[in-house]
């Protein structure tokens, strides 16, 4: 039978026994329970639902020390990293938590009835979002815990009243069974979770019948193949998925004038955060000609400390990206790339630099991801040559402006409408990494970013993708879900006969 197996990224070794890939029966079964539970779980009272999302996030607390230890022996990224990667986990379900009991989240919207609406009387019309039903989550290598089994798609779908069935990334099996194993102890209802292993489980997943959405977080090729299945089912189904994101930070001559150093060590401490393993990596750093910032870049860029890469496949990946952009015409290496022949999957860090001119001219060639701690300076001459660069550039996840509001206000806002055009979060004065769960946080973007612009998989309306909405006619007061009942029993927001309500 084919299984997964970690890997140590520090020596290459084999890391716990293998875990055996789900049978086509198995994928079969988890579907068809997690079909059967989405009735239960969809009705079950808010409060419950909330202490439920509570109970997981209290059990994988309660296993920290053991969870932390096994992630960093499969995935190398050190157990500080993953302790605070828990903790956002564990963060993540208590917002959701928080959304469930606010209520704000079903969209409730009440018409009362209008015989002298115009142009013709109005029914009695009452809208809500209800869950869309059992759904598939691909888990990211990068993020064992925050974007895996207990990750934010996970816990966005349960509070959404959603049956999860995850598929657990090849990186971290080990992990991956273990935290199963945790949440199931949380006491979800029979069928409303499980995991699977196996590139072709995840396929027969994704074109399950009982599966009514997917979430996803990887590469652009391995999401592109999926989101393709789930468009070419006989029923498509919604396909978030997060791929790939070059992430552009432009420092203008204000703000380079300003701050200096203070831009060398704020990009290179971004950029090569875990290795240069984050999806919101500055993968592009627009600095105006003759910025003189060459030696210090490169300083910084060999005092980085890094870990090694997740596995072998992105490493190879890194290695053979890094090759073709260091061989483009007119790109010139500040740190160029150099072979690694310590143990484990280890890589050195790379920084390469080109025109703005060149970059307008050649995106093709020069716009391709490399994941990994690498990076590429575009240095513009003009706001011209600026403009014409970015206008190039594919969607991204994030964009940075730094710039000096006093003495460049016009070039402040066009850099602001630009990257409001292309990114998902606009970052003014900071760096991109770190993405804060919270409220108002927005994690997605145009293509390649992600598959669907409009969504986010970070942040409380994470849950917006997993339902769907539906307006009930005429239907009397007593068959109505609690949410749309005239009483509101509930208590939710409701927006009734176009005025905005927090309760009733």
């Amino acid at each position: 039978m084919s299984h997964d197996q970690g890997r140590s990224p520090y020596t290459g070794e084999p890391a716990g026994p293998p875990v055996p890939h789900a049978t086509d029966a198995e994928v079969d079964a988890a579907g068809a329970a997690a079909a059967a539970a989405a009735p239960g779980l969809a009705a079950l009272p808010p409060e419950e639902r909330a202490r439920l999302l509570e109970s997981v996030a209290a059990a994988l607390e309660d296993a920290r020390g053991e969870l932390v230890r096994l992630a960093d022996s499969e995935t190398g990224l050190g157990e500080a990293r993953l302790g605070t990667e828990l903790t956002r986990t564990r963060v993540q379900l208590e917002l959701f938590a928080a959304v469930v009991r606010d209520g704000a989240f079903h969209e409730a919207v009440v018409d009362h009835a209008d015989p002298a609406a115009q142009p013709a009387p109005r029914p009695d019309l009452r809208r809500m979002l209800v869950p869309i039903g059992p759904v598939a989550v691909f888990s990211a290598s990068n993020f064992p815990f925050a974007f895996s089994v207990a990750g934010g798609d996970t816990a966005s779908a349960l509070a959404a009243g959603c049956p999860v069935v995850v598929k657990a990334h090849s990186g971290h099996p080990g992990l991956s069974r273990r935290t199963a194993e945790v949440v199931a102890s949380a006491g979800l209802p029979e069928g409303a979770f499980a995991v699977l292993h196996g590139t072709a489980a995840g396929r027969r997943l994704v074109q399950h019948p009982a599966i009514r959405a997917a979430g996803f977080t990887g590469s652009l090729g391995g999401g592109r193949a999926l989101f393709d299945l789930a468009n070419a089912r006989p029923d498509p189904i919604p396909f978030y998925g997060e791929l790939g994101s070059l992430n552009p930070a432009v420092v203008t001559p204000g703000a380079l004038a300003a701050l200096g150093p203070a831009v060398v060590s704020g990009f290179v401490g971004s950029f090569t955060l875990g290795s240069g393993q984050f999806c919101t990596k500055p993968g592009l750093l627009f600095l105006p000609k003759g910025h003189g910032l060459d030696d210090e870049l490169a300083g910084a860029v060999g005092r980085a400390a890094l870990g090694p890469l997740l596995n072998a496949r992105i490493r190879q990946g890194y290695d053979d990206v890094a090759a073709a952009l260091s061989a483009v015409d007119g790109v010139r290496a500040i740190v160029a790339p150099r072979p690694v022949t310590e143990p484990g999957f280890r890589v050195a860090p790379m920084l390469l630099a080109v025109s703005a001119d060149d970059l307008a001219g050649r995106p093709n060639e020069l716009l391709e991801e490399c994941f990994g701690p690498a990076a590429l300076v575009v240095e513009y001459g003009s706001p011209g040559e600026l403009a014409a660069a970015l206008d190039v550039l594919p969607g991204a996840l994030t964009a940075t402006v730094h710039a000096d509001p006093a003495t460049e206000a016009d070039l402040v806002r066009d850099l602001l409408d630009r990257a409001a055009a292309r990114a998902g979060r606009v970052v003014f004065g900071g760096w991109p990494t770190g993405v804060a769960v919270s409220w108002a946080q927005q994690h997605g973007g145009p293509w390649p970013a992600t598959t669907n612009a409009l969504h986010t998989s970070v942040g409380a309306t994470g849950i917006r993708r997993w339902l769907r909405p539906v307006t009930f006619q005429d239907v009397p007061d007593a068959f109505l879900p609690e949410v749309l009942q005239e009483a509101n029993p509930l208590g939710v927001p409701r927006r009734v006969d176009g005025v905005q309500r927090s309760h009733m």
